[in-house]
């Protein structure tokens, strides 16, 4: 592709850049196609710095002052952010330059942004990671009619601002041609898989089963909606209930629930059991889950999670490891026969789930083995690429987008003393 295709602006509010896997994936995958890419993102205590380049990515960062918790906060979060992004915007336009902005939400928000730069003729790319008024039902729990009609009406108006929708899934995509009214040639999918030429394969370490057996590891933020208190329960089940005293749980990731988890963990008399690591950098998360004998996934049914595909499955099966998931739609379609699926929030049936897998070497080699080859044959990064790349050149108006085959497995990364899938039968 020829030295200058575009400059695209990608705005992401939930997470910092480049601790948000895939807009950094996107980001790099576009970089490495010929596009100038920046980034407007939250600062993180990990990623603090105002701007910096990284492999030739211009990322700009603001600093959210409180962690929202109340529906009123949420609002005051969003219309901070949303200042600090128009602010910064006008400085990436000074300094880089945009022909695109690409916003990603949560929040709905940021078509009013587009609205604006699309006087100046740029284009406005809606990147739907996550179904707002869903959520905001799952994080409340209870339903508000006005909040979440004005939710809807958010989403509605980014989806009509948008050139193109790029979807996360199927489940997405079918809302944004049922309820964002989009042409199906309009909405592309480009499923967040694992990249694993960076999820390497390592040498299981013993010592972070802190003297125990068994380590079972939860991977991803926790938010009120995450279900990491289904989780906690479910420990308490297993350790109580079927007196398993020889497991260790690792609880990887931050999020504004991490406090109040810690109580709970605490209240349960569950901390010689339960370390929470905070977020941690990729060396430390491909030890953990090179090393962890099950991973689990413990978000509860709602509309939001049902039709929501969860980074955190995708790359447990990238190492290898069986899983425990509530029965979801997006969690099945993802998983398959990498997961079992307890009842849908019901803590009961996960631990029965847990203690079954842990109980059986075989099944759990089975299960990890069948998840590995779905991500290195299907799901990883390298299968979505096509697609983003496709989408981009519809908003450039290209008339061909560029062939790209299909990933195949890098044998580096599978080392033999850590673990042979190459040779691995499969029992269908």
């Amino acid at each position: 592709m020829k030295e200058s295709a575009g400059k695209i602006l990608i705005i992401v509010q939930n997470l910092p850049v480049p601790f948000d896997r895939r807009v950094w994936l996107e980001s790099k995958t576009l970089t490495a196609h010929g596009y100038k890419v920046s980034v407007i993102s939250p600062k993180s205590k990990e990623y603090a710095k105002s701007r910096e380049v990284i492999d030739d990515i211009a990322i700009y960062r603001y600093r959210i002052p409180f962690d929202a918790e109340s529906k009123l906060s949420y609002v005051a979060e969003f219309l901070y952010a949303w200042l600090a992004t128009a602010w910064l915007s006008l400085r990436v336009l000074v300094r880089e330059g945009f022909d695109v902005v690409h916003a990603c939400n949560p929040p709905d928000t940021y078509f009013l942004l587009g609205m604006i730069y699309r006087l100046l003729g740029k284009t406005f790319v809606y990147d739907h990671h996550d179904l707002s008024p869903e959520m905001f039902q799952a994080k409340f729990s209870r339903r508000h009619r006005r909040l979440t009609r004005m939710l809807l009406a958010l989403e509605r108006m980014t989806f009509r601002t948008a050139k193109i929708v790029i979807s996360t899934n199927d489940s997405y995509r079918e809302v944004a041609i049922r309820r964002g009214g989009k042409k199906p040639q309009d909405v592309y999918v480009v499923r967040t898989g694992p990249d694993i030429k960076n999820l390497i394969l390592r040498v299981p370490d013993p010592a972070l089963k802190q003297g125990r057996r068994f380590l079972v590891c939860y991977l991803g933020e926790m938010c009120p909606q995450d279900g990491v208190d289904y989780l906690l329960r479910a420990i308490h089940h297993l350790s109580h209930h079927y007196r398993r005293q020889d497991v260790f749980y690792a609880l990887i990731g931050g999020g504004p629930a991490v406090p109040k988890l810690k109580e709970l963990c605490t209240a349960m008399h569950l901390d010689d059991r339960v370390i929470f690591t905070g977020r941690l950098p990729d060396d430390q998360v491909c030890r953990y889950l090179s090393t962890a004998d099950v991973c689990v996934d413990p978000d509860p049914w709602s509309e939001w999670a049902d039709q929501s595909t969860m980074n955190k499955i995708l790359e447990y099966m990238a190492f290898a490891k069986p899983i425990v998931a509530f029965d979801l739609k997006e969690a099945r379609n993802t998983a398959q026969r990498a997961a079992l699926f307890a009842k849908p929030n019901d803590v009961t049936m996960f631990s029965e789930k847990v203690n079954f897998l842990l109980n059986s070497p075989a099944l759990r080699k089975e299960m990890g083995e069948f998840g590995r080859k779905r991500i290195i044959r299907e799901l990883s990064w390298e299968y979505s690429i096509a697609n983003l790349l496709a989408a981009y050149n519809r908003v450039f108006d290209n008339q061909t987008a560029p062939a790209l085959q299909p990933a195949v497995e890098d044998k580096r990364l599978i080392r033999p003393a850590e673990i042979d899938l190459k040779h691995a039968t499969m029992h269908v």
